[in-house]
């Protein structure tokens, strides 16, 4: 054999290795529980505008119709 056909079966041999273990995730670096991609802070800001802006769209119309 030459060294291009030697090192074309190297490459190959290791190409077909990778190619069993694609997919294969070890349970430890699977995300498990409870990550959310938001922190607490971020969320509780969230509903306090969503909330907050909708109180004050219900007073602002309250007092526009009176």
């Amino acid at each position: 054999m030459t060294t291009s056909r030697r090192l074309t079966s190297r490459k190959v041999e290791r190409f077909d290795k990778k190619i069993t273990k694609r997919g294969a995730v070890p349970q430890k670096t699977a995300k498990r529980g409870r990550d959310y991609p938001v922190g607490p802070i971020l969320l509780g800001f969230f509903i306090f505008v969503v909330i907050g802006s909708s109180l004050f769209q219900i007073i602002r119309s309250g007092l526009n119709s009176v």
